[in-house]
Order: C-alpha cells, then sequence, then structure tokens
C-alpha cells in the first residue's frame, strides 16, 4: 500500500509541477516581485485558471478522495485539512474570475498543491523504507528447489510445491527452501537474518534447518518437515506484520491529538477570518490567511512521528532476533523494575555438566575421566551425557567396554581391560560397601555446599574418583545480570530446584530475589507477589511450561523457543537462546520511546507555533505566510520527523565482551 501510495504521489508531483510552470510565469505578482515579463497573446488571460484547473484536477483532488473516509468515519484528520484548504484557495480563484475585482491567487494555489504532494511523497518513501521488514523477509525464501527423486536424480520444482517429507538438495551458497532436517552433509549455515546470530551454525545429519537460511560451503540433503504458511520465516512475517499494524500507548495518544488538531484549526481559521474581516474587510488576504491556517496545521509530523518510529523498531527487532507481538508491552520494556528468569535453560545450560572432579594419588584426572566416560558409553542418562562430554572437551579416547549394566537407582558398570568399574552415587557406594578416602569425603562434602551432584568411580572395589556435576550457568548470565543492574532493574530467578541449588547458582550471578522450589503452576504467583508490591515485571522463560507467568507477566518474554514462533503466551519472542538479548530488548524500548517523545514533542510544537504565524499575528511588523510558504514549513516538518526517526537505526545493541573475554555478538542494522 505504501508504495502505491508512494508512486502515486511521485508521478503527479512532477507532472503537476510541470504544468505549474505556465501558472508562475504568468501571474502578475510573481513578474512583479522578479522584475520579468513574458509575452501576452490572445487568451493568455486564461493560461492561469485553465492549467489551475488541471492542477487541482489532477494533483488536488487525490487529497479530496482520501479525506472522504475521514468524514465517513467522523475523524476528520489531516486530509480533511488539506481538502478544505485547496478546496477554499480553488473556489475563490474561480470566483475572482467571475469577479475581476478580487484578485486571485493561482499561483498560490498550485505551488500548494505541489509543496503537498512532494511532502506526501517522502513521508510515504520513509514509511515503505520503514515498514519493509515483511518484504525482505519475503525475499529470503527461494523461488525454486532442487527435490530428490526416488532414483536420485535432481528436479527443479517452485518451493510451493514442497510437501512434507521430500527430501531436497541444497547446495553450497544456496538458501534453504523449506524447514526441515539434515538427512546427509555437514555445512555452516547463515542464519543471522532469522535468528539475529552473526556466526555460522555448524549443521550436521539430525540438525533443523529453517527455511531462508543461506547455507555455507556444504552440500547438504534435508528432509523437509514445513512449507508455506507453516514455516518458520512465515511465522516470523505473521509477527511483524502485526507488531506493525498495532498501535502503542503513545501512538492512541498521537492519534486522539491530531484528531483534536483538526477541530484547533478549524476554529483558528474561523477566529482569523473574523479578525482579518474585521481589520481590512473582506478580500484576497482574508482567505490566504485562512488557507495558510489550514495548511500549516495539518498534522502530517504528529500522523507520521509514532508510526515511522514503530516500524523502524520492529525492523530493527526483528534483525536482531526480537519478534515483537504486543506493542505496548514493547513499549513497556523500558520501565520493568524487575525481571524474572526461569533458571533452567536461561541462566543454566538447562544440562548437567561436571564442574569439579578429584581422584586418589596415583591416578590422573585425565584417565579416570575417560575410563567414567567408559563405562558410560552406552547410557543415555543426563549424568552420562554430561561425562562423556565432559571427555570429549579434553580430547579424550575412551577404552573398550563390555558387559554394560545399569543399576537401577545406583549406577552402571561395565568390563574394561579385565576390571569391573562401576560409576555411580552414595547409594552405589552403599552396595559395594565402599570406603570414601578423606579427600574424597572433603570434595563431596563442598560440592554438597555448592548444591553440586556427587558420582563416583569404582575400580575392582576401590574408590578412585570422585566427578561434581551441576547445571551448569550460562557464560552470559553473569553480563546480564549485570547489565540490568546497570540499567537500574532488579534481577530475579524461578526455579523448581531446591532452595540449595537455587541460592547457589543466585549468589554466583548476583541475583536479587530468588524464588525456590516453586512448581510450574504456581509460578504465575511468584510474578503477582513482586507486582503486589507496585513492581512492573517481566518474566523470561520457555513459552511452554512458563506459560501462566509470561502472560500474568507486564511483559513476557519468550527465551530460547528457536523455530516456535507461535508462542502465544509471550509478548516479545527471542529467537536465539540468548538472555543478553533481554537486555538489548530493554535496550531497544527505551531508544524507540525517546524518538517517540522527541517527535511528539516536534510535531506538537511545531503547531503551537505555526497556527498564530499562520494567522497574522506578525502582521504588524511585517511577517506574513503565503499558502506556499505554509505548505513549506509543514512538509519541513514532516522531514524532520522522519530523519529523527531513522536515527533510531544507530541505536546501539551490540553486546558487552562478556567476563571470559568471549567476543561479543554483534546487533544487526535494520533493513
Amino acid at each position: 500500500m505504501h508504495e502505491g501510495h508512494e508512486q502515486m504521489f511521485r508521478r503527479r508531483f512532477f507532472v503537476s509541477t510541470l504544468l505549474s510552470i505556465p501558472v508562475l510565469l504568468y501571474s502578475e505578482m510573481l513578474q512583479e516581485w522578479l522584475g520579468f515579463s513574458v509575452p501576452t497573446f490572445p487568451g493568455s488571460e486564461w493560461i492561469n485558471p485553465v492549467f489551475a484547473v488541471i492542477v487541482f484536477a489532477y494533483g488536488g483532488v487525490p487529497f479530496l478522495q482520501m479525506a472522504v473516509p475521514e468524514l465517513k468515519d467522523r475523524a476528520p484528520g489531516m486530509m480533511t485539512l488539506i481538502s478544505m484548504a485547496i478546496t477554499v484557495a480553488f473556489v475563490y480563484s474561480l470566483a475572482s474570475v467571475v469577479f475581476p475585482t478580487q484578485s486571485a491567487f493561482f499561483w498560490e494555489l498550485v505551488t500548494l498543491i505541489d509543496i503537498m504532494l512532494l511532502g506526501h511523497w517522502i513521508e510515504m518513501r520513509s514509511v515503505r523504507r520503514a515498514s519493509s521488514a515483511v518484504d525482505e523477509l519475503a525475499k529470503l525464501m527461494p523461488d525454486t528447489a532442487e527435490r530428490l527423486t526416488e532414483d536420485g536424480e535432481t528436479e527443479e520444482v517452485p518451493v510451493s510445491e514442497l510437501s512434507e517429507g521430500d527430501l531436497v538438495l541444497v547446495r553450497p551458497g544456496a538458501s534453504v527452501p523449506a524447514d526441515g532436517v539434515v538427512e546427509e552433509g555437514d555445512s555452516d549455515v547463515n542464519e543471522s537474518m532469522i535468528t539475529g546470530e552473526s556466526k555460522p551454525v555448524s549443521k550436521e545429519p539430525g540438525d533443523e534447518v529453517i527455511g531462508g537460511t543461506i547455507n555455507g560451503d556444504g552440500s547438504l540433503r534435508v528432509r523437509v518437515g514445513a512449507t508455506g504458511e507453516e514455516t518458520t520465516l512465515a511465522g516470523i512475517m505473521r509477527l511483524v506484520e502485526e507488531a506493525q499494524q498495532s498501535k502503542s500507548k503513545t501512538q492512541v495518544l498521537a492519534d486522539r491529538a491530531a484528531g483534536w488538531l483538526f477541530y484547533v484549526a478549524l476554529g483558528a481559521a474561523v477566529v482569523t477570518a473574523i479578525a482579518w474581516t474585521v481589520a481590512v474587510s473582506f478580500d484576497a488576504t482574508v482567505i490566504e490567511r485562512v488557507v495558510t491556517v489550514l495548511v500549516i496545521a495539518c498534522p502530517h509530523a504528529l500522523g507520521l512521528a509514532i508510526p515511522l518510529v514503530v516500524a523502524i523498531n520492529t525492523s530493527l527487532a526483528a534483525r536482531n532476533g526480537m519478534l515483537v507481538r504486543d506493542r505496548i508491552a514493547m513499549e513497556d520494556a523500558r520501565k520493568l523494575d524487575a525481571i524474572i528468569f526461569d533458571k533452567t535453560g536461561t541462566l543454566t545450560e538447562g544440562e548437567h555438566g561436571v564442574v569439579d572432579m578429584a581422584t586418589v594419588d596415583g591416578v590422573d584426572k585425565d584417565d579416570a575421566l575417560a575410563l567414567a566416560a567408559a563405562v558410560e558409553s552406552d547410557s543415555e542418562h543426563m549424568i552420562a551425557r554430561a561425562i562423556r562430554e565432559a571427555a570429549d572437551e579434553r580430547d579424550l579416547s575412551a577404552p573398550d567396554a563390555s558387559g554394560f549394566e545399569a543399576i537401577k537407582g545406583r549406577g552402571v558398570r561395565a568390563n574394561i581391560d579385565g576390571s569391573e568399574v562401576y560409576v555411580g552415587g552414595p547409594n552405589l557406594l552403599s552396595q559395594l560397601d565402599s570406603e570414601i578416602p578423606n579427600h574424597l569425603q572433603h570434595f563431596a562434602d563442598k560440592a554438597g555446599q555448592n548444591a553440586q551432584t556427587v558420582v563416583y568411580l569404582v575400580r575392582d572395589g576401590e574408590l578412585i574418583a570422585a566427578f561434581a556435576m551441576a547445571d551448569v550457568i550460562r557464560e552470559e548470565s553473569f553480563r546480564v545480570v549485570d547489565a540490568l543492574h546497570e540499567l537500574g532493574i532488579e534481577v530475579a530467578m524461578l526455579t523448581g530446584d531446591s532452595q540449595d541449588v537455587a541460592n547457589a547458582v543466585a549468589d554466583e550471578l548476583g541475583i536479587d530475589t530468588v524464588f525456590a522450589e516453586v512448581l510450574p503452576e504456581d509460578k504465575d504467583k511468584k510474578v503477582q507477589e513482586l507486582q503486589d508490591q507496585g513492581k512492573l515485571v517481566g518474566m523470561v522463560g520457555d513459552g511452554v511450561n512458563d506459560a501462566p507467568a509470561l502472560t500474568r507477566a507486564d511483559v513476557g518474554i519468550a527465551i530460547g523457543s528457536g523455530t516456535d514462533v507461535a508462542v502465544q503466551s509471550a509478548d516479545v519472542i527471542l529467537v536465539q537462546n540468548n538472555p543478553m538479548d533481554v537486555v538489548r530488548l530493554v535496550k531497544l524500548s527505551k531508544a524507540s520511546y525517546r524518538k517517540m517523545q522527541e517527535n511528539i514533542v516536534w510535531a506538537a510544537g511545531y503547531n503551537i507555533f505555526a497556527i498564530p504565524l499562520a494567522a497574522g499575528v506578525l502582521a504588524p511588523i511585517g511577517i506574513l505566510l503565503s499558502p506556499a510558504v505554509g505548505a513549506l514549513l509543514m512538509s519541513l516538518s514532516t522531514v524532520i520527523v522522519a530523519i529523527n526517526a531513522q536515527l533510531l537505526r544507530r541505536v546501539d545493541l551490540s553486546i558487552p565482551e562478556l567476563p571470559s573475554g568471549t567476543p561479543a555478538t554483534d546487533a544487526q542494522p535494520a533493513d
């Protein structure tokens, strides 16, 4: 719609400006002011009215047409004001042809229409560019795909013909045509356009890929899992479009002010007409003052002040992996007093990891870890996975194991190099009647104080090592707590874990408030507790288990939802599983609201000073504005508001360097 209006105003501006040249050349007033003359000929006196009528019909009538819906809705606005201004000028000028004693201002009429068309062209161009997020997302999806047939050959088909279960070939550098799972191949995929993650993500068989992302140097065979409106990209496009169409509190206020401005302008025009008629009698000067008031009061800047910021805000958010479902929540994020984080999977990795280990004399820690990994090689328990991952991180080779056996409630056993090796918790030691050496007992006691789980390695009945396991705190969590504290926001943590475990994590991160041993159905009550203290509360969770709490919170933020962009309980969805994006959200909310305020102040302030000036309050000192100058000032105010909104693109959303020196994730610019 914006692109169509932009082209229409652009075309009519150039044609109307060209048709205005004869009117300007044959205007007696301009000839006198500028000291030039043009040849006259029989009928030349009709040049001004004829060309003015053409310009009015071609360039002015569209404003009248767009005013009709405003009048039908009983919500007169800028189009009604513009229509009144050019109609009054047009009718009066035509009347001057019938009554030659009256002076016309045809040149003012055509220049007024020209400048109005120029202003609207610039406005539509700004809005179209800012609202291009959905169009840019749509361009990510390729038109065709290479589908693999049963005989192994490839056929090029339109993406719209793909079905769930199809196998497609994604060549190096090509776009992934649909959501799916990699069946064959290894490659790095650029997902920055979807998640905001600047680094390519490694993909191998079993990994999910998102339609519209760009494949790297490897070749992938992908089994299609979702197509059309079911894809991640389609879901993101729906959310972005909904966000751009929704209104914030500030926009509602601006719309109401723009509506009232019509009546203010109309009243000012009536007062102006009466005052000037009394002062100088009714003539062209009175009409000129009235037209100037109506033109200069057009709430262009006020009408553009908020929607343009909203469009840029939504585009910038989407480019950085933040999908806004509720504009009011986005605006409220700047005022948050407290943010509650769900612990598991948000502040922590959501998986157990080996955080420390100890061995008896004569046993190397790497050897003990490799031995434990060998015993756990056939187990799918989360502790087994954690031990294997710890061994992989150290590039340890686990020896061959045989005779694997799971001992219910106690641990596992296996035979390795002729030895019987066990891995398990305290219950295993009780069964084996193994004694714990003093220094391993001290290690276990210390781990218990830190709310860590301890598992033991026993070889041929002798306890040789102990491993401390914990849900590993995410590296980013330390920085996010510090960053939110710097913004003056209280940080709380919500978890179903024991109080000891919760306190250990909270103490390490510096969290202000801890809610532990909370059942999923009671999480929303903890949000209510903080709200009852008069705080505006944000809730950060996974969007599934935390749905009641996300709904209860003033701002519900779903994090780590990955490709699930239809989290109905959240106001804002963070595509990446990165808690630092919460800081980005608050910073973007503050910056956007600041731009809204600046634009409102400029737009409202412009009208406060411009309307009296247009009415002629400075006429006693010789300062009078013509309708064309009034139109130019009105258009200039619109351009200033548009430029100020564009400066939002410069907001710094980059993530500061993390404590370990890990490079920060770069923020993505708006389209």
